[in-house]
């Protein structure tokens, strides 16, 4: 996890699934489900699911950069 927040620009934000842990970084997306880097959490769809433990979004938390 701490490889990934340092690989970030300084003030990105990521979201942390509560459940396993896995992060959603702003400025990466995940373009292999077709969310582009850059796209806000707010964009993703309310259906959306962590992709790890399959999580709604309400699990997830803000981790201040």
């Amino acid at each position: 996890m701490s490889e990934l927040m340092e690989s970030l620009p300084r003030g990105a934000r990521t979201w942390t699934c509560q459940d396993c842990g896995w992060i959603y970084a702003e400025a990466i997306g995940m373009a292999a489900d077709g969310i582009p880097p850059g796209t806000p959490w707010d964009e993703l769809p309310a259906s959306w699911t962590c992709p790890e433990c399959g999580a709604h979004k309400e699990a997830f938390v803000m981790v201040q950069p």
